[in-house]
C-alpha cells in the first residue's frame, strides 16, 4: 500500500493529475486504469479520477503487480527500419491492428514484437507492451515501440511537449486551393457513434493538424500533414470536416462515398523525429509510400 499527503501546492488538482505528477514511472493511462479498478482512496473513501484534492487529504493506493501478458507470441514478419538496445521503429502495414483489444486478440502488432522482443516496456500495461503512440488498423507507416520503462517513459515526455515530430502522407478528395495551413479544432468522441470522432466543444481536448499541398490533380490533393497533438484520428476528422476527407476512409468520408481505393484510407505515416532516450541524438526516420498508395496516384496521372 503507498501512501501521499496532499501537500498545499496540490490543493485543488484532480486526483488523477496529482497521482501523475508523484508516480512518474506510470503513464496517465496505467493511472487511470488503477483508479477506475477501485485501487485509490482518499481519506479512506473509494474515489474518481475527476476528484478535487484538498490541503491535507490522505491518498491510499495499491498499485497491482503486472500480469502475465495473456496474448499469444506469434511469428508475424515485421518491417524493421530501426533496432536498438532501447526503441524499435516498425513500418506497420495496412490492415493490422496494433494492440490487442476485444475481437482483435490475434495477429495484431504486440503478437508480432512479442515474438520478435525478449523485453518490453510494462508501462501502458499487459495489453500495450511497449506501445508508446499507436496508428490505426487502417493506416500504414512508421510506430515507435520502447524495449525498456525508461526508454517509454523519455519517449512519452517527448510526445507529450511535442519534440517527437510525426508527418503523414495522406490523399484527399477535392481540390484544397491553400498551398499550406493550419487547422485548430477540438476532437472528442461523437456521442451518435462511439466508433467516430469529431469536432466538439464538448468533452473535447485541443488538437492542432498542420498541412501543406504536395500535388492536386483533377478530383484529388496530395498533402503532407505534421501533428502537433495526437488525438484519435486527428487527421482523418480534421480533413473530413473542412470538407476534403481522405481517399478509402468510409468512416468519415460517408459509405456512400465512391472510393478509388476500397482497403482503407491512404493515409501513411511516413516520418518520425524523435530524440534518441540514452544518446539523445535526434533521429529521424522516412519511409517510401507503399506500392498500394504509389498505384493509385499513378491511376489518377494517367
Amino acid at each position: 500500500m503507498n501512501k501521499f499527503v496532499v501537500t498545499n501546492e496540490y490543493n485543488g488538482y484532480r486526483l488523477d493529475k496529482f497521482l501523475s505528477s508523484v508516480l512518474t514511472n506510470f503513464s496517465r493511462t496505467h493511472i487511470a486504469k488503477i483508479i477506475d479498478e477501485g485501487e485509490v482512496f482518499v481519506n479512506d473513501k473509494e474515489a474518481k479520477s475527476s476528484l478535487k484534492l484538498k490541503e491535507n487529504d490522505v491518498i491510499s493506493l495499491t498499485i497491482p503487480e503486472n500480469k502475465e501478458l495473456e496474448v499469444n507470441k506469434e511469428d508475424i514478419p515485421l518491417d524493421i527500419v530501426y533496432e536498438d538496445k532501447d526503441i524499435l521503429i516498425i513500418n506497420k502495414p495496412q490492415g493490422m491492428v496494433v494492440h490487442p483489444s476485444n475481437g482483435h486478440n490475434e495477429h495484431t502488432l504486440v503478437n508480432a514484437i512479442l515474438y520478435h522482443c525478449k523485453d518490453l516496456s510494462g508501462i501502458n500495461g499487459v495489453n500495450r507492451p511497449g506501445i508508446v503512440h499507436r496508428i490505426d488498423k487502417d493506416t500504414s507507416g512508421l510506430i515507435c515501440v520502447a524495449k525498456n520503462d525508461n526508454a517509454h517513459l523519455k519517449l512519452a515526455e517527448q510526445l507529450k511537449d511535442h519534440t517527437m515530430a510525426r508527418t503523414y502522407t495522406a490523399l484527399v478528395k477535392g481540390i484544397i486551393p491553400e498551398n499550406s495551413g493550419e487547422i485548430n479544432l477540438p476532437i472528442g468522441r461523437d456521442p451518435n457513434n462511439r466508433q467516430k470522432m469529431g469536432v466538439t466543444r464538448t468533452n473535447s481536448k485541443e488538437a492542432i493538424t498542420y498541412f501543406k499541398v504536395l500535388k492536386r490533380y483533377k478530383e484529388h490533393t496530395l498533402v503532407e500533414c505534421h501533428l502537433k497533438t495526437g488525438r484519435t484520428h486527428q487527421i482523418r476528422v480534421h480533413l473530413s470536416y473542412i470538407g476534403y476527407p481522405v481517399e478509402g476512409d468510409p468512416l468519415y468520408a460517408g459509405r456512400k462515398y465512391d472510393s478509388l481505393y476500397k482497403k482503407g484510407q491512404l493515409l501513411v505515416a511516413t516520418s518520425l523525429t524523435l530524440i534518441h532516450p540514452s544518446t539523445n541524438e535526434e533521429m529521424t526516420f522516412n519511409i517510401d509510400l507503399p506500392d498500394y498508395f504509389v498505384d493509385v496516384l499513378h491511376q489518377l496521372e494517367e
